[in-house]
């Protein structure tokens, strides 16, 4: 499945990505001390092996089956059908010639000085190096990438992939994939970040800020992993935030020590913050919110707000120290990052919280879509910290029939939110004036939508991921798309 979808600002990645080197002996045996290479799932080897048992007795039957039905074919009883196969090979074999297979044949020359066979004047010339020349420049061309490109990080079952999306003029978008990274978990959540980490590589520098090109991703695993998507073949992360430090067993019990201020649960939600940027805010099923400086590896606050899960969180785009979470508490909690001590803003709804995000168009303004198959949205300045439960929603959208996994805003068009569910629907919404109507509505062939995410360079283009593991990007639908300029023209006229 595609649990998580984040579009690269165009131009932000190297033309020409580097491939890293193999790892050394050395760094092997890191690898296999510290457990990096081990499978998920520790602690089940008993399983696994029986697991493995099983496929190899029923790979034992298919070939014992394979082999009856050989025999079978062999003895079959048609006569006519092995007398025809038999004409049929003897023909062959006639055809062949075999019995003067050894006589040379006038005018060749079996043993030669080779040179009449092999040389050619000049590279031109010689066909086979044309075609490996014309393979090597195809190969070279796909893994350039144009400043024009769209590129999309894909978070994918135990990998994430790096697509290429071209547009071009004659409206057929050329859609592949550019390169994989291999990760240690499933993963849940991403999030894009160009601020240059340690150990990383340092992508370009425009004025006096280096910039880099950078992807977090959280797991079930309690640590964020952050990949230099600059590097191709790389087998390690350039940064882990938190994670297990050392696991134990004795006997039925097991122990696990965390590394300092380390996550305890899977990592659900992730937010790059664009103005300060060495900041990451994560979410956790441990229940906590943490604030990490990614160029220091560390964390800097951990937050306790909630009572259950967190599964989103989101930074205000105009006042970059506000965080929004949402949990399975049925809450979503704002907080200041200057004052993380103070108890916040604390809205109630209906059921377990799925996502949020803020309008990007305004500062007071955001969405939280829930299990339920509803989105509601809030107006923070009705905000009050004594009466929390009173709070009521500045319009509640029945979306869709099943979970609203995903929401995403349009950074060009005012007022205009995508919705992805687990009842396989995306739609388009127009909230003005906080009375949501339904712009347009598709079935893409993604299965269950788990994320959703207009491009911030081409407002016309929303990729769509869900439970088939199918990216798709809607600008490939003609009439998907065309809806989606209209009402990005009106609300621009």
């Amino acid at each position: 499945m595609i649990s998580s979808i984040a579009w690269l600002p165009k131009g932000a990645a190297n033309p020409v990505p580097t491939v890293a080197d193999p790892p050394s002996k050395e760094e092997i045996e890191e690898l296999i001390k510290s457990g990096a290479l081990e499978r998920n799932g520790d602690g089940d080897s008993e399983e696994d092996d029986q697991d493995m048992d099983v496929d190899a007795a029923k790979q034992a039957d298919e070939a014992a089956h394979a082999l009856e039905v050989a025999d079978a074919l062999g003895r079959t009883s048609d006569n006519t059908k092995s007398q025809s196969r038999f004409d049929d090979l003897t023909n062959g074999l006639r055809e062949l010639d075999m019995e003067h297979y050894d006589e040379e044949d006038e005018g060749i020359e079996l043993f030669s000085t080779g040179l009449g066979d092999l040389y050619y004047p000049s590279n031109d010339a010689d066909p086979y190096l044309k075609d490996k020349d014309e393979e090597d420049s195809e190969e070279a061309e796909d893994m350039t990438i144009n400043p024009t490109d769209a590129v999309i990080v894909c978070a994918r079952s135990n990998q994430d992939d790096v697509w290429i999306y071209e547009e071009s003029d004659d409206g057929d978008p050329n859609m592949y994939v550019h390169h994989d990274i291999i990760i240690s978990a499933d993963p849940l959540c991403t999030a894009w970040l160009d601020c240059p980490l340690k150990g990383g590589e340092v992508g370009k520098k425009v004025g006096q800020f280096d910039y880099g090109n950078f992807i977090a991703v959280g797991s079930m695993e309690p640590s964020i992993e952050i990949w230099d998507l600059d590097i191709i073949d790389e087998v390690q992360p350039c940064v882990v935030l938190g994670g297990i430090a050392e696991k134990k067993e004795k006997g039925k019990k097991k122990s696990i020590k965390y590394k300092k201020d380390s996550h305890k649960g899977p990592v659900l939600g992730l937010a790059w913050n664009k103005k300060y940027r060495n900041v990451l805010a994560s979410a956790s099923g441990d229940k906590r919110v943490k604030i990490w400086d990614v160029v220091a590896g560390k964390c800097n606050i951990t937050m306790d707000h909630h009572t259950d899960q967190v599964q989103a969180v989101a930074w205000n785009h105009h006042a970059p120290q506000v965080l929004l979470s949402g949990s399975f508490d049925r809450s979503v909690v704002m907080k200041d990052g200057r004052i993380p001590e103070h108890s916040g803003y604390r809205w109630s709804v209906t059921a377990d919280v799925e996502s949020l995000a803020w309008d990007p168009h305004t500062e007071h303004s955001f969405v939280v879509s829930l299990e339920d198959g509803t989105v509601k949205g809030f107006d923070i300045r009705a905000a009050k910290t004594d009466a929390a439960s009173e709070l009521t929603p500045s319009f509640t959208l029945h979306a869709h029939d099943k979970a609203v996994c995903a929401v995403s805003y349009n950074a060009s068009a005012r007022n205009l939110l995508a919705t992805g569910s687990e009842d396989k629907m995306v739609k388009l919404w127009d909230l003005s004036n906080d009375k949501p109507s339904l712009v347009a509505s598709r079935k893409p062939k993604a299965g269950a939508v788990f994320s959703i995410f207009f491009s911030q360079d081409s407002p016309f283009l929303l990729a769509i991921g869900g439970s088939k593991g199918n990216l798709e990007v809607s600008g490939k639908i003609v009439i998907f798309s065309r809806i989606l300029r209209l009402h990005f023209y009106l609300n621009v006229l």
